[in-house]
């Protein structure tokens, strides 16, 4: 489970802006001097860092439109160029205005000297169709026929030229083209390659560009060119929304330290209120699914501050389960139960019933967490598993609680429709704490159906049959168990100690009630064909010692403890506490390799004890195994244990990160598998399976622009699923 994070309505406008750029004239050149000069040193930097050499399969660099358009600092002297005012006649002579507005301003960056006609819109038309027809094509984007419509004319006429503008820009458009292609397909040395090389693409006028190129910077590790193209954009284009837009496209793509230096950019209104006002909320949750995702990270008090405000005020429930979640995996139940507690309140969900339930078994408080999330238990395996980690809990308090038998029949129903083994064995222990004995052997018995290997419910079966007087059932016990454990063969035995008082492998320890055990309750356990989840390490209580067996431990000193010799295998169930810390880890990957991953995160529990490589091993496997039985919160947590190599801290955080995009959007929570893909491609690249995952995400929120162009990218490796989503798309736009 992570947090839910749901960005503000701002982060809407990141498609609509994308979207606008489809018009290849609709950009303004900058004016004034000092606005070029900052764009002549982007234009030097991309140069710095483009590759000498371009990648295979990236766009290539040959022909007319790569080649470098002189920019406003390149231009010829300004007393001896005839400025080509064929594309402002052309504009003025169709009445569009906007673009007729963008010329001009262009021509006057180009050319400071250059004074435009005092009545634009009265500008003569050129009296040549086919020149109308091909800034027509122009305009349209229709690059490839305005390309052919020339060349035909020039052969048709040879004597005619083209105007030198409209080849100028006929191939800033097509560089223009390959640009937004090769970061559409994220070839990020192309993209930084064909900045370099057509300077003139670097303007305000065109921030879509703009924000690609300093994508690009961020995705070849190197977050400093990326900042500073950002900063770009907020030293020196003013459209606000762009502005605002800039933050969020920075955001997944970098640090805090330099969202913060951007943050210092804002521009203030004259009632003093900062642009950025609208998305520091954002910022600050995200700043806390960062830590929801690495437990290491601190967040600042700040942000802390900010998201319980935005959950106060705005009364979003995303916001408390983000709290709720962020404090959870700090161990800090009392705070999570608050804020998932006011989340509950508001909506009562699976996802606020889980967190709330997760919070309460943490507190101690299991029966309060079994009846939250009861009527939410067949949500999801996550919640399932959940659930069935309060039952556990709650039957392992010592002494046992006085439960209502509508609830211990319900309980003991899940139970045996998940064939959990470690909550079946739990039950057995209760029903023999309460005398029912004969119960406690059907309990075991069923563990042992679902889980063969499990030595605790081998050894409490032995104890009921002995108590129950089956002295054959005991013998064919040890028989079977012969080698394999040291305890099941001193059942019966009047010289050893048979009670298993102590062996306990929990979650928590919850603490212990006053109220008398109900030994008048029965508890049958209920067969069912269900398939059940992964078991989980919930509890493996013993039974009371009866009284006989309590006479003869007072009149004898208690046992010395004895470290377990190494074993050979691991295809025995053993304890493996008494194990030294090599021996555990050896015994972690033997348990990894027969797929029991339980009991390997129990091995590497014990390994961790040990030092260096050996602790640092152990916390990578233990990460793994829960991993491997779906229990990502607590690989987080053993990622933290020890110091990971970076490869292995990459392989666990990328691991992470991909399981709770999916989670999220097999929930619905499409935002928050966007934030999570948006983390995960900062450390590793994103293959076409995640690509289409998000895709299908922007398509969920309406998205559609940004869904067509990643859904194209994925189909043209030949996915499937792509073009069943390239179909989705079209659809939903038509």
């Amino acid at each position: 489970m992570r947090a839910t994070v749901f960005i503000g309505a701002g982060t809407l406008l990141l498609g609509g802006f994308a979207a606008s750029q489809a018009g290849y004239l609709d950009w303004v050149w900058p004016q004034g001097s000092g606005t070029r000069l900052v764009a002549d040193n982007m234009t030097a930097q991309l140069q710095d860092t483009a590759p000498s050499q371009p990648a295979a399969g990236t766009p290539s660099s040959a022909g007319p439109a790569s080649q470098p358009v002189p920019s406003a600092a390149t231009a010829l002297p300004r007393n001896t160029v005839k400025v080509d005012e064929s594309a402002l006649r052309y504009f003025a002579a169709k009445g569009d205005t906007k673009r007729l507005d963008a010329e001009i301003a262009r021509l006057r960056a180009l050319y400071p000297q250059w004074t435009p006609p005092a009545n634009p819109l009265a500008v003569e038309n050129t009296d040549d169709p086919q020149l109308d027809a091909m800034w027509k094509l122009y305009s349209d984007g229709k690059l490839t026929e305005l390309r052919k419509a020339i060349a035909d004319r020039q052969t048709a006429e040879p004597g005619w030229q083209a105007p030198a503008d409209l080849l100028d820009r006929l191939a800033v458009a097509e560089s223009r083209e390959q640009l937004v292609n090769a970061s559409n397909l994220k070839q990020y040395d192309a993209v930084i390659r064909i900045g370099s090389v057509t300077p003139s693409l670097l303007t305000c006028g065109d921030v879509d560009v703009l924000w690609r190129v300093a994508e690009a910077f961020a995705r070849t590790q190197r977050p400093d060119r990326a900042k500073d193209a950002y900063g770009y954009i907020l030293k020196n284009c003013d459209n606000p929304q762009e502005r605002v837009a800039t933050l969020q496209k920075a955001l997944p793509l970098l640090a805090r330290a330099p969202i913060d230096d951007l943050l210092a950019m804002e521009r203030k209104g004259a009632d003093g209120k900062g642009e950025f006002d609208s998305i520091r909320g954002d910022i600050a949750r995200q700043s806390m699914a960062n830590a929801d995702a690495d437990s290491k990270l601190t967040v600042a008090d700040g942000d802390i501050a900010r998201v319980q405000k935005l959950a106060s005020d705005g009364g979003l429930v995303s916001d408390d389960l983000l709290l709720g979640w962020y404090y959870v995996r700090r161990d800090k139940a009392q705070d999570a139960e608050t804020w998932f507690r006011k989340a509950h309140d508001k909506e009562d969900t699976a996802d606020t019933a889980e967190g709330l339930a997760l919070a309460l078994v943490n507190l101690g408080r299991p029966a309060d967490a079994e009846d939250v999330l009861y009527k939410w238990r067949e949500t999801s395996d996550d919640v399932r598993k959940v659930y069935l980690a309060a039952v556990a809990n709650l039957l392992a308090i010592t002494p046992p609680p006085p439960l209502d038998p509508v609830v211990l029949q319900r309980m003991s129903q899940e139970v045996a429709g998940a064939k959990d083994a470690a909550s079946a064995q739990q039950f057995g222990w209760y029903a023999d704490s309460l005398n029912q004995v004969q119960t406690a052997a059907q309990w075991f018995q069923l563990a042992l159906d679902w889980k063969p290997d499990d030595e605790p419910s081998a050894y409490g079966l032995a104890l009921a049959l002995w108590k129950l007087g089956d002295k054959a059932g005991v013998k064919q016990i040890q028989t079977a168990w012969a080698g394999r454990s040291e305890r099941i063969p001193t059942v019966g035995l009047p010289s050893v100690e048979t009670s298993a008082l102590g062996n306990r492998m929990v979650i928590r320890q919850p603490p212990t009630r006053d109220a008398a055990p109900q030994s008048q309750t029965y508890v049958s356990p209920q067969p069912q064909t269900y398939v059940a989840p992964q078991p989980q390490i919930y509890a493996e209580p013993a039974p009371a010692a009866g009284p006989a067996q309590a006479e003869r431990q007072a009149e004898r000193p208690a046992a010395r403890p004895r470290r377990a010799a190494a074993p050979s295998g691991c295809s025995s169930t053993l304890d493996p506490a008494g194990l030294a810390p090599e021996q555990a880890l050896t015994r972690g990957w033997c348990l990894m390799q027969a797929n029991r991953p339980i009991e390997a995160a129990a091995a590497f529990d014990v390994a961790l004890r040990g030092t260096g490589k050996t602790q640092s091993d152990a916390a990578y496997g233990q990460s793994l195994a829960y991993m491997r039985a779906g229990l990502t919160d607590m690989a987080a947590v053993s990622a933290t244990k020890a110091p990971l190599d970076s490869n292995r801290r990459i392989e666990i955080k990328t691991a992470l990160l991909e399981s709770q995009a999916t989670t999220a959007y097999n929930r619905g929570r499409y935002n928050e598998a966007i934030l999570a893909l948006d983390e995960r491609s900062r450390i590793a690249p994103e293959r076409t399976g995640l690509m289409v995952l998000r895709a299908y995400a922007y398509l969920r929120l309406k998205r559609y622009d940004d869904a067509e162009q990643l859904f194209r990218a994925a189909a043209a490796t030949g996915s499937h699923d792509a073009l069943v989503g390239l179909n989705s798309v079209l659809e939903a736009k038509r």
